[in-house]
C-alpha cells in the first residue's frame, strides 16, 4: 500500500488531515501510533478547525521534519536546506489544488467567521461533501515522491 492509500484510509477512519498523514509515515518517522496522533491532533481543521493552512499540508511537514529536519540550532545551512525542502513540497501541493489554506479549498469565504471548535460527524455526506481524504493521499503522495528523489541523490542514481 502507498503512503498516499495510507493517508487516504486513515482519514475515512476518522483520524484528522493532519495525523493522516503523518501516520502514513509511521514506518520512516520512529514514533509510535499513539504519540503520531497526538502530536498531530491539533492540526486538522487548518488549525483546530480555524481554517488556516490545510492540516494534509501540516501533517505532510510534521513528516518530513521528523524524517529530515535538522535537529540542532548551529546549522544555518540546514536549517535553510530544510525550509527549501518543505516549500517546494508546499508549492507542489499548491500546484495541485490552488492552496494550501483550508478553507479556499473549502469554499468558505475568508470574512466566514472560524468554525466551531466541535467536529462535524463522520457520515457518508460528511465525506462527499470534503476532499480532504483526496487531499491527504495527494500530501502523503508528494512527500513519498520527495523523500524517494532525495534517497536517489544520496544514492547518486
Amino acid at each position: 500500500m502507498t503512503r498516499a492509500e495510507r493517508a487516504k484510509q486513515n482519514f475515512l477512519a476518522g483520524a484528522n488531515c493532519a495525523q493522516a498523514v503523518l501516520c502514513a509515515f509511521e514506518e520512516e518517522i520512529a514514533l509510535d501510533h499513539e504519540t503520531a496522533m497526538k502530536l498531530a491532533s491539533g492540526f486538522g481543521g487548518g488549525m483546530a478547525r480555524m481554517r488556516e493552512v490545510c492540516g494534509a499540508v501540516s501533517g505532510m511537514f510534521i513528516a518530513a521534519d521528523l524524517i529530515l529536519g535538522p535537529s540542532g540550532t548551529d546549522s544555518k545551512t540546514a536549517k535553510d536546506s530544510h525550509y527549501a525542502f518543505l516549500q517546494n513540497l508546499a508549492a507542489e501541493f499548491k500546484a495541485e489544488t490552488g492552496s494550501i489554506i483550508c478553507r479556499v479549498m473549502l469554499g468558505i469565504a475568508a470574512d466566514q467567521p472560524a468554525d466551531s471548535p466541535v467536529s462535524e460527524a463522520r457520515t457518508p455526506a460528511y465525506y462527499r461533501k470534503r476532499p480532504c481524504a483526496e487531499l491527504c493521499a495527494l500530501a502523503a503522495e508528494i512527500l513519498e515522491r520527495h523523500l524517494r528523489e532525495r534517497a536517489a541523490e544520496l544514492r547518486g542514481n
